[in-house]
């Protein structure tokens, strides 16, 4: 089909921003209204109204990430997500950024393990020029994509891994981390930019035939939410989405087991100046029970300069110059995570003497009941705040496509609050006493280079 561009002219207005009402004893229950219906390419579509700024949010959500990729073809993922944004049948190389900061708006993407998305914020005049923008490299990208693209593509992702990985300091540990809590051929064992070896070793057909695969309409989902009117928005997503091809859907992941039997350490050497101790275990699945537990667990030890490890560690003792935690949650497994680094003249036996001792007074006793208080509350602010914005990571827009991924429902957001909100003290100490053992978990210490 051949498609016309059309160019928009957009007079911009100041935004106002909703501010969340104050002096309530607890925040309101959430109300975010949506329409959803799905094409008939399989397409899922939501629709989102908020008039509070003339701006509108198209955030697509593809269903495949790192973790669908096979062992010796890893970083196809996080090669699209640069692919995507190098033209299409009817957008020459450029043209998208142009077209886009001439109306006005911006955009951006990411690759995780278990998805692929990428938003454009745009004034609300401009949602055609988005959506037909965002369409086109979902019907039309093989038909600009050359082994010349593919190969230039593949360099620039290299690139950002040596800056990222090999010349970021501690930034092979992430990478190690991974291979040591999940054993070979399990989805998350690689990196989401993937080894160099397999970067250089995909061929143009190996990635050809990636995009068929998983970026069909049928394994995607389409949020469009701010100031708009959902008839129109409807008709303009069926004009613009209507012509793409279905493509064939991805079989479902499978969720392959993974356990730690015992302890496993390991020392690298990395071109830093101090030493950083990383101490890690697997745990459950976001959304299954123990995970929003364990959130809490992660703030009450390491969550800002009130939590008893920096109190104790970087103020008390001065042996760190920084310590932090947190519950790294994903679709088919998830970790948690202590980070430290000791200040000069101290060791990371020292940090992990200490805070092996404040993991088994939280598995002992409860936490007290302000501190419980305290990360709910700093839970909600963050919350709320997310709330405020409706396009770009993390806004209305983004959550709504990642509670219909990820709960089968766009309006989640009650459900998630009230994972937290359910907490006693016992449940938090619960949960470090069950999934944080000792004796079972991973042990990562990066040493500086001896100096030649």
């Amino acid at each position: 089909m051949k498609r016309a561009v059309v160019f928009f002219l957009v007079a911009l207005a100041a935004p106002a921003v909703a501010q969340t009402p104050a002096g309530s004893p607890s925040p309101p229950r959430i109300d975010v209204p949506y329409t959803r219906f799905t094409l008939p390419n399989g397409l899922v579509v939501i629709l989102h109204e908020d008039h509070s700024i003339p701006m509108v949010s198209v955030n697509m959500w593809y269903h495949v990430g790192s973790a669908r990729e096979l062992p010796k073809r890893t970083g196809f993922a996080h090669l699209f997500e640069h692919l995507m944004f190098m033209g299409s049948g009817h957008v020459k190389p450029g043209e998208f950024d142009q077209w886009l900061e001439a109306a006005g708006g911006d955009n951006n993407g990411s690759t995780e393990t278990d998805r692929t998305n990428y938003w454009i914020n745009v004034p609300a005049g401009s949602l055609e020029l988005a959506l037909f923008l965002e369409s086109d490299r979902m019907g039309y990208l093989l038909d600009s994509m050359t082994p010349k693209t593919v190969d230039a593509q593949r360099d620039v992702v290299k690139n950002e891994r040596r800056q990222s990985v090999e010349n970021r300091p501690y930034g092979i540990a992430e990478v190690v981390l991974g291979e040591l809590l999940y054993r070979d051929g399990h989805p998350y064992h690689w990196p989401v930019i993937g080894y160099m070896e397999d970067l250089t070793a995909a061929s143009y057909d190996d990635v050809v035939a990636f995009f068929k695969k998983y970026y069909a309409p049928s394994n995607a989902s389409l949020v469009v939410a701010g100031d708009l009117q959902p008839a129109e928005a409807r008709r303009l997503i069926e004009k613009w989405f209507g012509d793409v091809k279905p493509g064939a859907t991805p079989e479902p992941a499978t969720i392959p087991g993974a356990a730690l039997t015992g302890v496993q350490k390991k020392t690298i050497t990395d071109r830093v100046q101090l030493p950083r101790l990383y101490l890690a275990w697997l745990t459950p699945r976001h959304f299954e029970p123990g995970d929003a537990a364990l959130d809490m667990v992660a703030d009450i030890l390491a969550g800002g300069k009130n939590s008893r490890l920096y109190k104790r560690l970087v103020y008390d003792m001065q042996i760190a110059q920084d310590v932090s935690a947190f519950q790294a949650s994903a679709a088919l497994s998830s970790s948690f995570q202590i980070i430290a680094t000791p200040r000069p003249g101290h060791t990371v036996a020292e940090l992990q003497k200490v805070i092996d001792e404040e993991i088994q007074k939280l598995q002992r006793e409860a936490p007290t009941r302000h501190e419980l208080e305290r990360s709910v509350n700093q839970i909600e602010a963050s919350f709320f705040n997310r709330m405020e914005r409706v396009g770009g990571f993390g806004g209305k827009a983004d959550q709504l496509n990642a509670y219909f991924t990820f709960a089968g429902d766009p309006d989640w957001f009650n459900e998630d609050l009230s994972r937290y909100r359910a907490l006693s003290v016992s449940d938090v100490n619960a949960a470090a006493a069950q999934f944080l053992p000792l004796d079972k978990r991973v042990e990562l210490v990066v040493e500086p280079e001896k100096k030649p």
